[in-house]
């Protein structure tokens, strides 16, 4: 018999990444499923009662997640809470990975001030990424730093930077910015794994990938910025963001 884990009230905040966005699904609020909502879905197959909410949008910098989330989700009385934050901020040229963690440090001390478990989350190992490899070792500084905010405060870190499955391309959307359905459910695996929670989420099975010329390579990379990159940059330049008018996909339990 599968023991039971020991939660009962699980609230996700953060941004795209924890709102579901490269995991398409018309049938799930908001019409994206993602990692937590799968997390969700394993916990509440083995608790009664089990409620869920999810408060993150997309587009979310640090401080708008912990201005907009964190107390919204300590009034559901959660004792189960997963935040990814600071990713929108460290992307972003000019910015501080250490003044990002510290600021994260408060919003963690805030999330665990009822005895909650909360799961952290680092950055993916970004190195085999168009553009964003630049930024490979401000990512690294950020991760460790959250490492230690994580041993500070008793909090689970979610290690997306030992998920070495992810420098597969086939783990992300077509974007290159978030996962796609696999890296979604890749991730969830490894969020149950942390938790110490059994699950039967299905593994990854990598097939060789078909060999690909560096001009058609070249080709899909103008593409990708014509179509992806460039509209981003536009958004920045503007100060506007993907998620201006969206609401949470699940406010309450």
């Amino acid at each position: 018999m599968t023991a039971r884990h020991p939660w009962s009230r699980y609230v996700a905040i953060g941004d795209s990444f924890t709102e579901g966005i490269g995991d398409p699904e018309p049938a799930s609020p908001g019409g994206h499923r993602g990692w937590a909502d799968r997390v969700a879905e394993v916990l509440s197959s083995q608790v009664p009662d089990f409620a869920y909410a999810n408060l993150a949008i997309r587009g979310r910098l640090l401080q708008q997640i912990l201005d907009e989330q964190v107390d919204a989700a300590l009034d559901l009385h959660p004792d189960l809470i997963t935040i990814s934050a600071g990713g929108n901020d460290i992307i972003r040229p000019g910015t501080d990975p250490d003044e990002v963690a510290a600021r994260l440090d408060g919003g963690i001390a805030r999330l665990r001030r009822d005895g909650a478990t909360v799961v952290m989350f680092n950055g993916p190992d970004i190195g085999g990424t168009p553009v964003l490899g630049r930024i490979r070792g401000k990512v690294a500084i950020y991760n460790e730093n959250l490492h230690t905010v994580a041993k500070r405060h008793d909090a689970i870190v979610a290690d997306m930077w030992a998920l070495r499955e992810l420098s597969d391309p086939r783990m992300w959307a077509p974007d290159r910015l978030h996962f796609s359905p696999i890296g979604h459910q890749t991730i969830a695996r490894m969020v149950l794994d942390a938790l110490n929670v059994s699950h039967d989420l299905e593994p990854f099975e990598a097939e060789p990938l078909p060999r690909q010329s560096w001009r058609q390579a070249r080709i899909d990379d103008i593409g990708w910025a014509r179509e992806h990159l460039a509209p981003w940059i536009l958004r920045r330049l503007r100060h506007q963001s993907s998620g201006d008018g969206v609401a949470p996909k699940r406010p309450e339990f």
